[in-house]
């Protein structure tokens, strides 16, 4: 959406109009879960943290000073309800079994040999712990960005961050996270090359 068009959206669902709102839904949604996402919610406190956020502007809709700027009101929101759900939740599940929380396991790897498992698995633990060790500003900037891949525009607005600068970041922290990687003897992290 158009600057010109998030601000009309925005006073219109502020006058009511539903389809106004439905759009602003539509348009930002990602950034909102984007945003969670990047906290590490699991799935039901990131979705409370989205329905919060949608809560929180439909209860200020009618005081929002900049309304073209919605997507880093939006994205402030949800950073701030995630970080008040993270202080609730302030208890962790600690594990060793990272195949327990990936939802993405397809049968190629119920096919493979158990040596091939327990060297995937070193290779994932290694490349976590390196991601660790950067900044969080390198990591939320790579969760927004290769991840869940929304628009520059939006992980600006997520960020607080110039769009011209998302790039040139964006390249400096994977190259950290390669010589991080390097260090730790890691040389084929996910498929060859940390991109």
């Amino acid at each position: 959406m158009e600057q010109s068009s998030v601000a009309d959206a925005v006073r219109r669902a502020a006058d009511g109009d539903r389809a106004a709102w439905d759009a602003l839904v539509a348009n930002f949604s990602g950034l909102v879960w984007s945003v969670a996402l990047g906290h590490r919610l699991g799935p039901a406190d990131s979705a409370e943290v989205v329905q919060t956020t949608w809560l929180r502007l439909l209860e200020n809709l009618d005081r929002i000073r900049e309304p073209e700027r919605i997507g880093g009101w939006l994205a402030t929101t949800a950073r701030h309800e995630s970080l008040r759900l993270l202080r609730m939740r302030s208890r962790e599940h600690l594990t060793d079994d990272e195949a327990s929380f990936d939802a993405t396991t397809t049968a190629t790897s119920a096919a493979a040999s158990p040596e091939e498992l327990l060297l995937d698995r070193d290779r994932d633990r290694s490349l976590w712990i390196a991601f660790s060790q950067l900044p969080e500003r390198c990591r939320a900037l790579l969760r927004l960005v290769i991840i869940v891949a929304p628009p520059y525009t939006e992980v600006a607005a997520a960020l607080d961050m110039p769009i011209g600068s998302i790039g040139p970041t964006r390249a400096r922290c994977l190259d950290r996270l390669r010589r991080l990687l390097a260090t730790a003897g890691v040389t084929d992290a996910i498929g060859g090359s940390v991109t």
